[in-house]
């Protein structure tokens, strides 16, 4: 079921002076919906476009040659075609996608032969993409009682252990086809990091939220899903799983989904970037009063992919048994 809602507009311009308000408003929209839209951030529409751009010049390039650098689980990082399976679905997500790191990665970047410029320009985009969400991280700690860098130092992507990580996603185009409902662009799902930052282009939606959920480690999802419809250059942002923990599920990590487009709708390619602030491996994650006890993140990822492959495993003997 779909529900129009509206989602509240963070505007991060003239940030030192605004701190307080820019704070404030962060903190009504993580506590309530988990998604809003980010606005006067500093990374220009052009430079947007310029990287969509660079995003599609590297799917446009030959499955083989892309299957160089292909998806490295332990690291997180490299390319991937159909292979992403969510627990809400049971089957792979109709999309590719290219995941790109800060450290240990550099043998999963794409040469410089196959795809010119890729990693000069994505690289430029990551580090507005992280001055964006440092931004946005210091006034979540402000508002969660914490320091104002406590969120800075374990997001730091100069540490051999940090996770950060720019996706580009390119949902195919499906023109004319249709496909039986369990079957969606990206399934529904949370985001086991701290902060996400999306991009999407104008005209390629599908993207829709269901709030509502109100323990970190809870797989339940509701009925009223909300499309979330950005203007050129605002940036998509959701709370993800980890600061749900640390703020003790005070802001709120919730399901999204890309929706699969019916006959009559757009069904062309989709293109989108996120850029996942995923704490370094080694910070600990520790609530005050509902979660007390201490995790590394890099532990918490490990503990979030374990629940998602036995929730796989019991779809596919609920499956079977039928």
């Amino acid at each position: 079921m779909a529900q129009e809602r509206t989602f509240i507009k963070i505007d991060l311009s003239d940030y030192d002076n605004r701190k307080n308000e820019i704070t404030r408003d962060l903190m009504a929209a993580s506590t309530e919906q988990g998604f809003f839209y980010v606005v006067n951030h500093g990374i220009s529409v052009q430079e947007i476009r310029t990287m969509f751009q660079t995003s599609h010049d590297f799917f446009a390039l030959p499955d083989e040659i892309k299957a160089k650098t292909s998806l490295d689980k332990t690291r997180n990082a490299g390319w991937e075609k159909l292979a992403q399976i969510r627990p809400s679905t049971g089957v792979a997500d109709l999309k590719e996608s290219v995941q790109l790191g800060w450290q240990n990665v550099d043998d999963l970047w794409p040469t410089q032969e196959d795809a010119p410029g890729f990693k000069t320009q994505s690289m430029h985009f990551m580090q507005q993409c992280q001055d964006v969400s440092m931004k946005i991280l210091s006034c979540l700690a402000i508002g969660l009682g914490f320091e104002e860098d406590f969120f800075l130092s374990k997001h730091d992507v100069t540490k051999p252990d940090c996770q950060q990580t720019l996706r580009c996603l390119h949902y195919h185009d499906i023109t004319g086809k249709t496909f039986p409902p369990e079957y969606w662009r990206a399934g529904a799902h949370t985001d086991f990091d701290t902060l996400t930052l999306l991009f999407q282009k104008p005209g390629e939606n599908g993207l829709e939220v269901c709030p509502g959920r109100e323990a970190s480690t809870d797989f339940a999802v509701g009925d009223e899903w909300s499309p979330i419809n950005p203007g050129e250059g605002e940036i998509v942002c959701n709370i993800g799983d980890m600061i749900m923990r640390w703020s003790d599920d005070r802001l709120k990590s919730n399901f999204h989904r890309v929706r699969t487009p019916k006959v009559g709708e757009y069904q062309g390619p989709r293109y989108s970037l996120a850029y996942f602030n995923q704490a370094n491996k080694s910070a600990i994650i520790q609530g005050k009063t509902k979660y007390p006890e201490a995790i590394t993140a890099g532990q918490f990822l490990q503990d979030a992919m374990d629940r998602n492959y036995k929730a796989l495993q019991a779809l596919k003997a609920a499956a079977s048994a039928e």
